[in-house]
C-alpha cells in the first residue's frame, strides 16, 4: 500500500498541535528520533508498510471523532467525559510504542509455484525499550514532557482491552474494567482502534513485499 509519509506526518503534527498542549514540540521531536513517522503498524495484519503506524493513528482519530459525535447525539451528558482534545490526543498517541520495534528483514516464502523466494518483511524487536504496549506509549509521551490527562493515560494504557496480555491476570483485568467504568474515553478508544484496524484498514496486511 502506498502511503504519503510526509503528508501524513504534517496532518498528524497539525492535529496534535491543535490541542494546544505544553510539550507538543518536544514530543514531536522525540517521535521523529524514534522513527515513528516511518514505522509500519504491524508485521502483516494491517498497514504493514512504511508509514503505516501514522496512517493507523490518523484512521483511529477519524473513527474516534466520528464515534464521539454520534455518541453525544445519543448521550449528550457524556460531553464532559469525551472532550474533543482528549479524543484527538488518545487516538493519535495510543500506538507510539510501536515507533522503534519493527525491523526490515528479508524472509523466505514459497511462491505460487512452490519455489522458495526472498521477500521483504518486518520482524519485531522489543529490545530497545521492553516496556510493554499501552504502558510504553504512556511512558514515551510522559518522558517527552507532553501535558497528558489522567483519562487520556488510562485510555492509552488499556486500549488493547481483552487483547492485552495483562487481561489474563485477574488483578489487571479488574484494572481494565475499572478504567472503563471511570472513563468513557477508554471504551471510545478501544472501539476506534478496532474500527480503524479491522474495517478502515481491512485488507492492508500482506505476507510479502512490505517495504
Amino acid at each position: 500500500m502506498d502511503i504519503d509519509i510526509e503528508k501524513n506526518k504534517q496532518e498528524f503534527n497539525e492535529l496534535l498541535r491543535s490541542v494546544g498542549r505544553e510539550g507538543t514540540d518536544y514530543l514531536i521531536e522525540d517521535l521523529e528520533a524514534l522513527g515513528f513517522y516511518e514505522a509500519p503498524s504491524s508485521t502483516r495484519f494491517h498497514l504493514a508498510c512504511d508509514g503505516g503506524n501514522v496512517q493507523h493513528s490518523l484512521n483511529t482519530c477519524r473513527a474516534g471523532l466520528m464515534l464521539r459525535e454520534q455518541m453525544l447525539l445519543m448521550r449528550p451528558e457524556l460531553a464532559s467525559y469525551l472532550p474533543k482534545d482528549s479524543v484527538i490526543v488518545a487516538c493519535l498517541l495510543h500506538d507510539v510504542c510501536k515507533a522503534d520495534i519493527y525491523k526490515k528483514v528479508v524472509k523466505k516464502r514459497k511462491d505460487a509455484y512452490g519455489n522458495w523466494v526472498d521477500v521483504k518483511a518486518f520482524d519485531v524487536d522489543y529490545s530497545n525499550f521492553p516496556m510493554g504496549h499501552g504502558e510504553k506509549s504512556v511512558i514515551v509521551v510522559l518522558r517527552s514532557g507532553f501535558d497528558i490527562s489522567d483519562n487520556e493515560m488510562l485510555a492509552i494504557r488499556w486500549h488493547m482491552g481483552a487483547w492485552d496480555l495483562a487481561f489474563q491476570s485477574p488483578e489487571q483485568k479488574n484494572n481494565i474494567n475499572t478504567a472503563r467504568d471511570k472513563s468513557p474515553l477508554c471504551g471510545l478508544l478501544q472501539l476506534a482502534d478496532g474500527i480503524a484496524a479491522n474495517l478502515i484498514e481491512w485488507g492492508t496486511g500482506k505476507e510479502e513485499e512490505l517495504w
